[in-house]
């Protein structure tokens, strides 16, 4: 692949996966969608969305993904949107990077994956981020959507864990995305009281579904093979970043000096474990 597309894809990747932290932060505070319908449309269009790719380009799903997965990337979509009601775009952005990379590191040192002593510190470093992050103060995200947010995060460490040997990832993330519709369909049904819709609560839902997450990802996935694993892993640092820029700049977000020294912490931490990853 020529360098120029390496480059063109992997940017594109990257602003959609930071794009669906601002749309679901603007639905959610400026429309009158509810979390769990926002939820469930997203995934249905960009299961749609990513189902359209495979029968365009293999032209048959062969029954890719599973239930487990499913389940995960579920939990990751829910706790998303629940946290985003109230979360800033930034923060939201920041705790669900941090608890990923986190989760995903942390089950390399359960499974006896040897760091040096410099990956170690990176890791607390971040892991200290985080709790400084969600101290009690003036400043401090609601902690209950805090939660949920890591939360998501984790279920999508578990959910990337669990694909990394599952074969053609689009495929897989297709199969996944579909059996995650009727598991989102529950939760409406669940909070069928808050259920409510305006037409551009669902063109967010959409945009983010189709769009940031079924585009975003096959784009993503496309690279992805041209690329060294350590510097997919860095590239994604510039997430919650460009998250937080377009919370600045569309939503008029402020930066606070907690949410900055902990963004140096988690992005930096893990930046240290990434960055030496293979010097052992």
């Amino acid at each position: 692949m020529p360098k120029i597309r390496i480059v063109a894809f992997t940017s594109l990747a990257m602003l959609a996966f930071a794009g669906n932290s601002l749309l679901c932060r603007i639905a959610l505070k400026h429309t009158g969608i509810d979390a769990a319908s926002f939820t469930s449309i997203r995934l249905a269009s960009g299961a749609l969305m990513l189902w359209l790719l495979v029968r365009i380009s293999a032209g048959a799903l062969n029954g890719r993904g599973d239930w487990l997965s499913a389940i995960a990337l579920f939990c990751y979509a829910a706790g998303f949107s629940l946290a985003y009601v109230s979360l800033s775009t930034a923060t939201g952005a920041l705790l669900l990077f941090g608890a990923v990379q986190a989760s995903m590191i942390g089950y390399g040192m359960w499974c006896g994956e040897r760091f040096l002593k410099r990956q170690v510190a990176g890791f607390l470093l971040a892991f200290a981020g985080l709790i400084g992050l969600m101290l009690p103060g003036l400043s401090a995200p609601p902690l209950s959507d805090s939660l949920l947010m890591l939360a998501a995060g984790v279920a999508w460490g578990i959910y990337s864990l669990r694909g990394k040997a599952a074969g053609n990832a689009t495929e897989v993330t297709t199969g996944n995305f579909l059996r995650a519709v009727p598991i989102a369909l529950l939760l409406n049904i669940f909070m069928f009281k808050k259920a409510s819709l305006d037409a551009a609560g669902v063109g967010y839902a959409v945009s983010s579904g189709a769009l940031a997450s079924g585009l975003g990802y096959a784009i993503w996935y496309t690279v992805l093979p041209a690329l060294k694993a350590s510097q997919a892993a860095t590239v994604q640092l510039c997430v919650p970043v460009l998250a937080a820029l377009g919370g600045i700049v569309l939503l008029g977000e402020p930066i606070t000096l907690r949410l900055a020294l902990a963004s140096l912490a988690i992005l930096g931490g893990i930046a240290l474990v990434i960055l030496t990853r293979k010097a052992r």
